[in-house]
Formats: structure tokens, C-alpha cells, sequence
């Protein structure tokens, strides 16, 4: 369903615009997918009624992580993501030897419902399945038909050092490819989609491989920035991963339970 010829045709000018990029590396990718597959995957999409565990920090978001049990199309596209080309076409943009996590912990089919937002976040680091492996790359497909600029949504960009932002658009058919590190926040506005349209993506990571740990391991930490947030809020946020970590000793991890 991708289309890896374009990538590899033009890796040397994407990687440049990946490297490049404000506030920090990331990609945006037009068009990489068959345009009829995707289009007939996307009337597919059931409206999801797993709600994400993101507590307070998200609204109205829900999650599907095993998404290639859906059909043909969605197990055509899944296997795209995580195939030897994608790691080869992501290993050339960083310079590293990177992979997609072929079980694709924490990520899957998300769709963001009336009023969904998703406050500014940096994702864990090393994955919570595989302590020497690197969060290095998002990569975020969006199946947003017929978008406008007006229905809000767009994916926030924000370096964590210089306070420097960008924002990109989340429509159809658009690949962005993310640098994860410790200042990498990401996040979305409160959405204003017509009722029965939803803000609706797929969401694959992708890791390096370290031989030791040179980070603290964090899962995600909280950065509500909207008007009205409190003290409280942004105390929880900055302490989350620790109640997490806390919660997923004793209990298990919730994400990787999710269906």
C-alpha cells in the first residue's frame, strides 16, 4: 500500500528536509499511500469505543492497537509499516540502525472524537517491553478526509530548549515522520469536527537498539499548556510517569493489554 519507490527515488531529498526541519527533525510525507486503498480501508474504520488511558491529559480518544484484524487493507498496511523497506528507509533518514517494533506497543488505529484534544507530551523513551531500546521515530499516518484547516486537530510541534513550535496539517493520505527525544513535545488542540467525522490516524513507532541505558527510563511526561489548566494539572503532569511506572508494577501494563 506504501509506495516505497517515492521514498527511495527522493531519499536523499527527504532526508535532508527530515534533518532540517524546525523544531526538530520530522517529515511530511503526501500522497505515500494508494490513494483508491486507502481511501476504501478508511470507509472501513468502525467507530471505536476503547478509550485511551491517557487520564486527564486527553479527551475523547480512543484506541484500537491490533488494527490489521480488521481486513485485508489494514493487514496490507500494517505490514508495509513494519516491513525491511520501512527500516531501511527510516535507517537512512537518521543515520541509524532503526526499526519499527513489529508488535507496535502503545501505538495502532487512534480516532479522536467530539472535542478530543491531546495535550503536549514527550512519549517514554526506552520501550517498557525491551529496556535497551530506543524510542527514536513516530510515524503518524492521518486518514482525515476532506479535512479543513478549521476543524483544528493539526499536530503541534514544540522543542522542549527553545520554546520553538510548528504546526502541520493532518490531512488525508499525509505521513509525518517524527524525531523522538527528550524535547520532543507533540500534542493537538480540542478538535471541531462535524458530528460522525473524527480526527483519525495510525500510529507506529520505531526504536534503536542500545547496548546500555544512557537515559533515566520515563513513560510519557504532561505538558498541559491550555488555557484554564491548574496547578494541579501540571503537577500531575510532570509526575505521571512516576504514578505510571508505580501502577504498571503492580497491576501490568493497561497499554499493552489494549485491543
Amino acid at each position: 500500500m506504501i509506495d516505497f519507490k517515492i521514498l527511495f527515488d527522493n531519499k536523499f531529498e527527504l532526508r535532508e528536509k527530515y534533518l532540517a526541519a524546525k523544531p526538530f527533525p520530522h517529515l511530511v510525507l503526501s500522497g505515500i499511500c494508494d490513494e483508491d486503498k486507502l481511501h476504501n480501508l478508511t470507509s472501513q474504520i468502525p467507530e471505536l469505543d476503547n478509550k485511551s488511558r491517557d487520564y486527564m491529559f486527553a479527551n475523547n480518544k480512543f484506541e484500537k492497537s491490533q488494527y490489521y484484524e480488521l481486513g485485508e487493507l489494514f493487514l496490507e498496511l500494517y505490514n508495509d509499516l513494519r516491513s525491511e523497506k520501512m527500516n531501511e528507509f527510516l535507517s537512512f533518514l537518521s543515520g541509524k540502525n532503526t526499526f519499527v517494533d513489529t508488535k507496535n506497543y502503545g501505538g495502532g488505529l487512534h480516532q479522536g472524537k467530539t472535542n478530543s484534544f491531546l495535550d503536549m507530551h514527550l512519549d517514554y523513551n526506552y520501550h517498557p517491553m525491551h529496556n535497551n531500546w530506543w524510542r527514536e521515530m513516530n510515524l503518524l499516518l492521518y486518514l482525515n478526509k476532506d479535512w479543513k484547516e478549521e476543524y483544528g486537530g493539526q499536530l503541534k510541534l514544540m522543542d522542549l530548549r527553545t520554546d520553538e513550535t510548528a504546526t502541520l496539517d493532518v490531512g488525508f493520505n499525509t505521513l509525518i515522520i517524527q524525531q523522538c527525544e527528550d524535547y520532543t513535545l507533540h500534542g493537538y488542540d480540542v478538535t471541531n469536527f462535524p458530528n460522525g467525522v473524527f480526527r483519525t490516524s495510525i500510529a507506529t513507532y520505531a526504536f534503536t537498539e542500545h547496548r546500555r541505558q544512557i537515559h533515566s527510563p520515563r513513560t510519557t511526561d504532561w505538558f498541559p499548556d491550555n488555557e484554564g489548566d491548574g496547578l494541579y494539572k501540571k503537577w500531575l503532569g510532570r509526575n505521571m510517569h512516576k504514578l505510571v511506572r508505580l501502577k504498571t508494577s503492580i497491576l501490568g501494563s493497561g497499554t499493552s493489554k489494549n485491543k
